[in-house]
């Protein structure tokens, strides 16, 4: 359990998803996740997510809990003195709604939070940098009830302070990577005037970069590493899919996707890959396999290879990333797959169309288990019964499907390899 000690190092963490509007926290809740961190219209560093108000917060917590899910609100920006006001009434809002917990990353709003709603969690974000166990300690006497470790740590720095701390700890395990000291930086502020800090980062390390000499204005010079490029700060994706088993070994309490402005489509598949390996993993582990014996079949990474645009790094986890964990020549790359599809119905099956669908094109549903079926659209009509050949992104359509989608859920994605 969260904040205390574990007699054993096997127990299979929390799988957190982020929720950037209703809909994606619905479909990642339909995926498995058993937790959700999502932001208000307030204080949240991601001020250009959908994010919810005070009655889309309830809506979403009651939702999630009757399902079981728990609910995380981010209350992480660092705020200045104008920032404060109405930070009492807000949180003293998300208590009454039932939020689960604050994730805080500003000493002064954890000082305001610990005196205004001092039942509630507190989870410490990423962005306050803890790479230590002193740093472990101090936030944990200061009330804190989880960290959510600095992306710069490695799996040795992980063990350590699981060693000596009970405090619960968090760990981003998949989602975009800032060129930055987990996450905070000043690039946007002086490119753009919008404060990355606040949650409007303009996210400016995807940019590409030359050099212009003083005393020769409008020469432009490439900026090159290797030969390799110009997108300097461009990092690709974590993702820590096959490295769970020593994550679950080191005594993490949750592992964390990114991803609250990622589209729905994103965050459903991803969160259905995590679901499943972690409940691999929790069924070798009841066979009788030991944590460190276990790895993940190869379905589990050529299904995560399917999501997205940017390629995959490990970070920290084994030593400082280099070169190759960088995505030098393009801001990402090409995406094969693509969601074409959202089950609205089950008898006859309902899909809402995201991406253009014809009859014969080839598309795969992705269920609960880790391959996805693989299927052919036979026939599209309209809820009217007029035939289709295309379906456009807005549509809902009647499908037939060779092989048939046997008992399809509500909520489920549908997605095509593109031209």
């Amino acid at each position: 359990m969260i904040g205390k000690k574990r007699p054993d190092n096997q127990r299979i963490p929390e799988l957190l998803a982020p929720a950037g509007t209703m809909e994606k926290l619905i479909t990642a809740i339909h995926y498995g996740a058993d937790a959700v961190y999502l932001g208000g219209s307030r204080f949240s560093l991601r001020a250009r997510a959908g994010n919810f108000d005070d009655q889309g917060i309830r809506e979403a917590v009651k939702y999630a809990h009757d399902r079981q899910v728990r609910v995380y609100v981010t209350t992480n920006i660092f705020a200045h003195n104008r920032d404060l006001e109405g930070l009492e009434e807000y949180v003293v809002a998300l208590e009454e709604a039932g939020v689960d917990a604050l994730i805080v990353a500003d000493p002064g709003i954890l000082f305001i939070c610990r005196q205004v709603v001092p039942e509630m969690d507190i989870h410490l974000s990423t962005q306050a940098n803890v790479t230590n166990r002193a740093s472990a300690a101090f936030w944990a006497d200061q009330g804190v009830t989880r960290l959510n470790l600095a992306r710069e740590m490695g799996i040795g720095e992980i063990r350590d302070i699981r060693a000596a701390t009970d405090i619960g700890l968090e760990i981003f395990v998949h989602g975009a990577l800032c060129i930055s000291y987990s996450g905070r930086c000043m690039l946007s502020n002086y490119f753009t005037g919008r404060d990355a800090n606040k949650g409007d980062c303009a996210h400016p390390c995807r940019y590409s970069y030359t050099i212009v000499e003083e005393k020769r204005p409008g020469q432009y010079f490439p900026v090159e590493e290797d030969e390799r490029g110009t997108y300097i700060f461009n990092s690709r994706d974590l993702c820590l899919l096959n490295r769970l088993p020593e994550l679950i070994h080191a005594g993490a309490d949750s592992i964390k996707i990114e991803g609250r402005m990622k589209s729905m489509g994103y965050v459903g598949a991803v969160v259905r890959v995590y679901r499943a390996a972690l409940d691999y993993i929790s069924e070798q582990l009841a066979a009788g396999e030991l944590i460190n014996d276990i790895s993940l079949p190869q379905s589990f990474k050529h299904e995560i290879n399917k999501i997205g645009t940017r390629g995959q790094t490990e970070n920290f986890f084994d030593a400082p990333p280099s070169s190759t964990d960088m995505l030098y020549d393009t801001m990402r790359v090409d995406q094969p797959y693509a969601p074409v599809g959202i089950v609205r119905g089950r008898e006859p099956l309902l899909v809402e169309v995201r991406n253009v669908l014809e009859t014969g094109d080839q598309i795969e549903y992705l269920g609960r288990e880790p391959e996805p079926l693989v299927c052919t659209v036979v026939s599209m009509t309209k809820e009217d019964g007029e035939a289709l050949a295309r379906a456009n992104p807005g549509n809902r359509v009647v499908l037939e499907t060779d092989p048939t989608v046997r008992q399809p859920e509500q909520y489920s994605i549908f997605r095509k390899r593109l031209k």
